[in-house]
């Protein structure tokens, strides 16, 4: 289905699995939290009052890892940092908790550590001035909604775990199909003479010793059998009842069971292959796949410094023809890494490539930091903790849904 009937097809989803819409996407209160609905202090954190005081919380995030700072005021007149002791505490979607303690520092407050990301919590704030205590709790997220089951499954959502994996360094190039020299035979008459008869169509499966052809030998005047060496294909019929046979030959047969796959390589691309390394191979029109070994490189380049590498194909159904084009990619070397994810669940949220992680019926972006990566898989360095379930396919939907319900960076 067209991407953009899915994003269509989602709400009405969303909104027809029982219940009203905001039993199934993000909560109100979520959506208000994100879009700056409370209200700002001078350095546009969130002000906390109570009574005559009020703290503002911020997230300072230039030029430096995110981190808290709290600006105290009392009768929004600013109070000395050092007449304040406060905590602030961090509940995230999947039950970490984040605390953090505040010392003195300039006009404000700075807190112990870093702010990771995603900015999306549950936050406890706690002061204490002049003897007294103060407490505030609020929901502060960014990138998360929640999503009926049935509507992510309608809408081909597919969340799987994130975990160790196998990262392949491949060469991809072209080619096509050969017959197996070895396998191959040019058929002629053992003696001179005249073709009596030919038994045989080219496309025909015959069996070894079945005769092809009779030939009337030249000398002997007798009719003899020409059969078949091998059992095969017959590639090429090159004669008619009354030819002449003499050196030339009458049928072309290959036994098909097993083929070459010659890949053209040039550059640096052939200095890397060698003997031994897997190739997963490709019909044009993608709907042949298989794999096997690269048998060996040819010693001759062509004139255009073309070389060729020769992978064996087994070849049981006959579906692979020679002459096919195919493409194919050669494992030049595979990786262990601790911990990996589908490309095909990537996005783009803000400045970050991101995950969606799935915990019960919500879901929640991961900005990632990544290392290396083969097409199918992507190394995580840094962002995502092993096991997560995390959206692997039809990720843009939720991507859609949070940037609709207005879950937002703010502070």
């Amino acid at each position: 289905m067209n991407r953009y009937v899915f994003l269509i097809l989602l709400p009405i989803a969303l909104a027809a699995c029982g219940g009203n819409e905001s039993s199934q996407r993000a909560k109100p209160e979520d959506t208000a939290a994100t879009a700056g609905d409370y209200e700002r202090g001078p350095h546009r954190g969130r002000m906390l009052r109570d009574g005559d005081f009020a703290l503002e919380v911020t997230v300072y995030e230039t030029n430096t890892p995110p981190h808290f700072r709290l600006y105290a005021y009392r009768n929004d007149k600013p109070l000395a940092p050092g007449e304040v002791k406060a905590t602030i505490q961090l509940k995230r979607l999947d039950g970490e908790v984040n605390n953090f303690s505040f010392i003195p520092e300039k006009d404000y407050l700075v807190g112990s550590g870093e702010v990771v990301e995603p900015h999306s919590f549950d936050v406890k704030a706690d002061a204490v001035v002049g003897g007294k205590n103060y407490a505030w709790s609020y929901a502060s997220y960014e990138g998360r909604t929640t999503i009926d089951p049935k509507a992510a499954a309608d809408a081909g959502v597919v969340v799987e775990s994130a975990e160790p994996g196998t990262i392949r360094d491949t060469v991809s190039l072209m080619g096509n199909v050969a017959v197996d020299t070895g396998r191959f035979a040019a058929v002629k008459a053992r003696f001179p003479g005249v073709v009596r008869s030919v038994a045989v169509e080219m496309g025909q499966r015959v069996s070894a010793g079945q005769t092809l052809a009779t030939v009337e030998g030249n000398d002997s005047m007798r009719t003899y059998s020409v059969t078949a060496p091998f059992s095969g294909v017959v590639l090429a019929r090159s004669t008619s009842v009354g030819d002449v046979a003499a050196d030339n030959t009458l049928f072309e047969i290959a036994d098909l069971s097993e083929v070459w796959v010659d890949l053209r390589a040039l550059g640096s691309d052939a200095e890397r292959l060698s003997p031994g390394q897997m190739v997963t191979i490709r019909s044009a029109t993608g709907g042949l796949e298989a794999t096997g070994k690269l048998q060996g490189i040819l010693p001759l380049a062509s004139a255009g410094q073309t070389v060729v590498a020769r992978v064996a194909l087994t070849n049981s159904e006959g579906r692979w023809r020679p002459g096919m084009a195919v493409s194919a990619e050669v494992v030049i070397a595979e990786t262990e890494v601790p911990l990996t994810v589908k490309e095909s669940g990537l996005q783009r949220f803000r400045d970050f490539t991101v995950v969606f992680a799935q915990v019960g019926n919500s879901y929640e972006v991961r900005m990632l930091e990544l290392g290396r990566r083969d097409g199918d898989r992507v190394e995580v360095l840094k962002g995502l903790k092993p096991g997560t379930r995390y959206v692997s396919e039809q990720s843009y939907l939720i991507r859609a849904d949070i940037e609709k319900s207005g879950a937002s960076h703010d502070h």
